[in-house]
C-alpha cells in the first residue's frame, strides 16, 4: 500500500508542493508530521485559530472562501491589515499576472508562447517577492516583451520542465473580488490579499478597471503593485 494513503496529515496541507518546509512534496512532509507532530509549524500556509477554546489548524488556500476576511480578521500572516481578497477568475488555474522581464529580449530569444510552463521571480519596487513564481503562459507580446500568465504551484514545472524567464517586473493582476471591507472604486489604491499567495502577505495596487458582476462580486485589474 502507498504510504501516502495512510497519512493522517495530508488533508490538512495545501497540496502546493512549494518546498518551503524543506520537503520536496506535501506528501513527504505529511509523513514527517505524522511521526513528529510539531513539524507542522514548518508549513507557512498553516495558521493556528483558537475558537471555543480549542485549537485548530487551517491552510489559507483550503479555507472556505465564505467570510474568509472575517476569519482572518482582515490581517495577513504578519498581522497587517488589508481591504479585500483577490480571487482567481473562474476556470483559471491560478491568478492572472501581467509581467515584463528585466530583459524583454528573452521573450523572443527563448521563444515564449502561450501554453509554455515558466518560472521567474518578481524583483524590485514592483513586488520584491522572495518566492519564485511558476505558471502557464496565456498570452505574449513579443514586440514589447510583455507576458501574461496564470501563476500556479511548482509541481508542474518540476514534472514537465520549464522556461526560466529570470527576474521580472509585476505589472498587473486581474481577478475577482468576492469579499471586501471597503467599497471598491476606480482609481483608488488598496491593500489586498491574493487568495493563493504562498506567504499570505498583503499587496498594494491601484484599481484601474472595475466591473460589478450580477452576483455582487467585482472583476478588477490592479496595477502599480508592491508588497508591504
Amino acid at each position: 500500500m502507498d504510504i501516502l494513503l495512510e497519512t493522517k496529515t495530508l488533508d490538512k496541507l495545501p497540496g502546493l508542493d512549494c518546498g518551503a518546509c524543506g520537503y520536496r512534496t506535501c506528501g513527504e512532509f505529511a509523513v514527517a508530521v505524522d511521526q513528529v507532530e510539531t513539524e507542522l509549524k514548518k508549513c507557512i500556509h498553516v495558521t493556528e485559530n483558537k475558537q471555543s477554546n480549542s485549537e485548530s489548524k487551517n491552510c489559507l488556500n483550503c479555507l472556505d472562501m465564505e467570510n474568509l476576511g472575517d476569519k482572518l480578521k482582515w490581517q495577513d500572516s504578519l498581522k497587517r491589515e488589508f481591504d479585500f481578497i483577490l480571487d482567481v477568475m473562474e476556470g483559471d488555474p491560478g491568478p492572472r499576472e501581467t509581467i515584463l522581464p528585466y530583459n524583454p529580449l528573452l521573450v523572443k530569444e527563448l521563444g515564449v508562447k502561450p501554453g509554455d510552463v515558466m518560472i521567474g521571480r518578481p524583483m524590485g519596487m514592483s513586488c520584491g517577492c522572495p518566492i519564485t513564481h511558476c505558471g502557464v503562459v496565456t498570452d505574449v507580446d513579443p514586440r514589447n516583451g510583455v507576458i501574461k500568465w496564470c501563476v500556479t504551484g511548482p509541481l508542474r514545472p518540476r514534472s514537465e520542465g520549464f522556461i526560466d524567464i529570470g527576474y521580472y517586473v509585476a505589472q498587473a493582476y486581474d481577478g475577482i473580488i468576492k469579499e471586501s471591507k471597503e467599497e471598491i472604486k476606480l482609481g483608488r489604491r488598496y491593500w489586498f490579499l491574493p487568495h493563493r499567495c504562498m506567504l499570505q502577505w498583503r499587496h498594494s495596487g491601484l484599481v484601474n478597471a472595475v466591473v460589478k458582476q450580477k452576483d455582487g462580486s467585482y472583476k478588477v485589474r490592479i496595477e502599480g503593485l508592491f508588497i508591504g
